[in-house]
């Protein structure tokens, strides 16, 4: 039976909704704080059994949450902020590099014998692949700069290079240049990216793969040409980097390509390490000890910064060096082959159901769907809504808007990451997955203009009352609204997630 949270007491005390108000005399007993944490957990999507195809990357076994459990405790008092007194933070984060640039070409038998300089590959564990990329834009960035750059750089990338980038030049002052890919393929053509350098190019970015689509962008010929021109490269392989070293019959696309500056890769992803963990690596120290901040300038104690933040936990490292410990490269591999022979499976049934299409040739256990446009019209079935059945039946995927570049657009497609744990649902996942096609076959897509019109032609009603159980008229809003209206009204919708509904009961002093 479930608790309700008005019914956890102490001393009969039913514990507030917020457990942050009364006395010390009222406060909530232990049990009743982790009783209510467990309700609000209840209604979170599942974190494990392969029912959320997005966000969460389940390995199936158990040992490993155990064991990164385990290295979080271990670590729980310990600030990474100074390895000097905690030194075990150091040799935490030194193996993880170690073990890292091994696996993404710069190990001991890398080739030496090029012309880029410094060979060695070092690097920082950071809290995740954005602040990876952020720093990969600001490493960048002031290189350019010390190179003699000046007035605005860019950053060239396509079009689907992930959002982090986006949200780099923002804050990091770049003009953002992107370069538009074919929408049946998601792919982009090396000439596209090589015609955009130029001397004010503080960086150009390519995916291994690409998050929207899974294309494996072409790394050898762009970091080539970056590199014959000066200019930094850098392959983001956050979602890749932990599983494409075992893919055979890829073409190079890590340090093994001469002009590849840095690399991204999660270790929370398909390093399968609780969140958030990610490491940042550098084809040379000079490049990173451009990623740092240090400051001996105020009265306080030196400051010396390899990543944005200062405090910051270590038991994500720890989890995540425990289990490469664990693993080792052959356990990654056979977790790698075990969730690509599903990828096959799942690609095999979308290539079956009569109505949609994969995007392109993924690269990677992820893959996009579209509605297939050789299907007639009333055979077609369109992803969202497709996904939206998906959820109702129990699975829970991911939505993509669509996206207008240049007088073409992207289709709306919803979005499935696959992991090992997949292969144990596979059958029911894969009949779900024709059941609900078979649901909405024929059902046009969401027009914008009525879902507008439900709103009372008001899209800012979109941030009043709960977020709706169908996602489709929403993301369909989305990619039909201008960006800045759109961006305005998510952000919205997610401040108002996060926040009071009702005042603090305590007032807020001038300058708290």
């Amino acid at each position: 039976m479930s608790v309700e949270v008005d019914d956890v007491t102490r001393d009969g005390d039913a514990m507030d909704s917020t457990g942050l108000s009364g006395d010390s005399e009222s406060r909530p007993s232990a049990d009743a704080i982790l009783a209510r944490l467990s309700e609000l957990r209840a209604g979170d999507a599942p974190t494990h059994g392969g029912h959320v195809l997005s966000y969460v990357y389940d390995s199936g076994l158990a040992e490993l949450d155990e064991l990164a459990g385990a290295a979080i405790a271990a670590m729980q008092p310990v600030n990474g902020l100074d390895p000097t007194t905690f030194g075990s933070v150091a040799v935490l984060e030194r193996e993880v590099i170690d073990f890292m640039r091994d696996l993404l070409g710069a190990g001991p038998t890398a080739d030496a014998a090029d012309d880029q300089g410094d060979r060695e590959v070092v690097g920082s564990v950071t809290t995740g692949g954005t602040e990876s990329c952020l720093l990969a834009v600001k490493t960048a960035r002031d290189l350019w700069r010390l190179g003699g750059g000046s007035g605005t750089p860019r950053l060239v990338a396509p079009v689907t290079v992930h959002a982090a980038f986006q949200k780099a030049a923002h804050y990091f002052g770049l003009d953002l240049d992107l370069v538009p890919v074919d929408p049946a393929t998601g792919s982009c053509e090396p000439s596209a990216i090589i015609g955009r350098l130029g001397a004010d190019v503080a960086l150009v970015v390519i995916s291994a793969p690409s998050y929207p689509f899974a294309a494996l962008d072409p790394v050898e010929q762009v970091a080539a040409a970056a590199a014959d021109a000066g200019i930094s490269c850098h392959v983001d392989a956050c979602i890749g980097g932990l599983a494409l070293p075992f893919l055979p019959d890829l073409p190079p696309w890590d340090f093994r390509v001469r002009g590849v500056t840095s690399i991204s890769a999660d270790l929370h992803k398909y390093g399968y390490a609780p969140k958030g963990a990610s490491v940042l690596l550098h084809r040379g120290r000079g490049r990173l000890g451009a990623q740092y901040f240090a400051t001996t300038r105020w009265p306080g104690y030196p400051v010396v910064n390899p990543t944005m933040l200062g405090s910051r936990s270590a038991g994500p490292l720890a989890a995540a060096w425990a289990i490469l410990h664990r693993l080792g490269r052959d356990g990654l591999a056979r977790l790698a082959e075990d969730t690509m022979a599903s990828t096959r499976e799942l690609l095999a049934v979308v290539e079956r159901i009569d109505g949609l299409r994969v995007i392109g040739s993924p690269v990677g256990p992820l893959f996009a769907v579209a509605s297939d446009p050789r299907a007639d019209q009333g055979r077609q079935v369109d992803p969202h809504h497709w996904a939206d059945e998906l959820r109702a039946l129990g699975w829970l995927v991911q939505l993509q808007p669509s996206l207008r570049q240049g007088e073409e657009i992207l289709p709306h497609t919803t979005h499935l990451t696959v992991t090992p744990v997949t292969s144990r649902i596979l059958p029911e996942l894969s009949a779900a997955m024709v059941l609900a096609a078979d649901r909405v076959r024929g059902i046009p897509a969401v027009d914008p203009l009525a879902a507008m019109a439900a709103l009372g032609g008001d899209p800012a009603a979109v941030v009043d009352g709960p977020l709706p159980e169908r996602m489709a008229p929403l993301i369909a809003l989305i990619g039909a609204l201008p960006a800045e209206t759109s961006e305005g009204l998510l952000t919205e919708l997610l401040a108002r997630l996060a926040n009071p509904t009702r005042p603090s009961a305590d007032p807020v002093l001038p300058g708290q």
